[in-house]
């Protein structure tokens, strides 16, 4: 079972959207995939259609409480892809966190508890941070997928993320890898796009994946009906991008597998 933290500090790049429709993709070509909302607004898991009445039981419970994985994962509308959901509750996670011992080992306690057989691949959809909630998903991590918004100040946010994911390799755990990073919001229109694609590109080389994600309504609207964009749409150009993208990932993680 390989877990894949999805991160990046800056808030609006496409984290949750990548998220679910990256799990969406791997679950269609047969994997069995878990989603984690680590992120209080929850948004992965109103994506999801998981509407806020059905949310009993959650990721905090995953931090706070102990509970297994299987007690409050629940199943989608997509087949072979269930969701741990997130509540508001999370929001004040990092602060009752303090009083535990391996406070940022609380997640991984929680995967490694997992009875392994019933899902191929974890994904965590992390909040827009470096606190204690995305230290915690680092930790559990096997690799890092990052979106990449194609502007200027994500380069900025990229070196710090890099310098956390240093951190955590060196403190907590050194065998975590980053699985790739992808270009989102990409507008050809626009000229600075191209820019701080070749100059992404240029630093990390094939670390950044060859599918670009677009800017695309339809991506913007699927959450709105509780599905993923492949199945609101899965002809738009978002979807389709998705899917390469969900290509790329299968393509390496029989690395990952390795290394793990």
């Amino acid at each position: 079972m390989i877990t894949i933290t999805i991160a990046n500090q800056k808030g609006g790049v496409g984290k949750t959207t990548t998220a679910i429709n990256v799990g969406t993709a791997l679950a269609a070509t047969g994997k069995r995939v878990l989603l984690i909302d680590f992120d209080p607004q929850g948004n992965a898991s109103t994506g999801l259609g998981i509407s806020h009445g059905a949310r009993e039981r959650s990721s905090y419970d995953l931090l706070v409480t102990d509970a297994n994985l299987e007690d409050v994962a629940v199943p989608t509308n997509v087949p072979g892809l269930d969701v741990v959901p997130a509540t508001q509750d999370l929001s004040g996670a990092e602060i009752e966190l303090i009083e535990f011992d391996a406070r940022t080992h609380r997640l991984d306690a929680a995967i490694r508890r997992h009875s392994a057989g019933r899902w191929d691949v974890i994904l965590v959809d992390c909040p827009p941070s470096l606190g204690l909630l995305t230290v915690n998903a680092m930790v559990a991590a096997h690799a890092l997928l990052v979106p990449l918004q194609c502007e200027f100040f994500a380069l900025e946010g990229l070196s710090q993320l890099l310098n956390t994911v240093e951190r955590i390799r060196t403190r907590f755990n050194p065998g975590l890898s980053i699985l790739g990073v992808a270009l989102t919001m990409y507008d050809r229109r626009n000229r600075l796009t191209d820019q701080v694609s070749d100059d992404v590109r240029a630093v990390l080389g094939r670390v950044v994946f060859d599918t670009v994600i677009p800017r695309n309504v339809r991506l913007s609207e699927a959450p709105s009906h509780g599905v993923p964009a492949l199945i609101y749409d899965h002809r738009c150009a978002g979807s389709e991008a998705y899917i390469a993208l969900a290509r790329e990932v299968i393509d390496r993680l029989p690395k990952l597998q390795k290394a793990a």
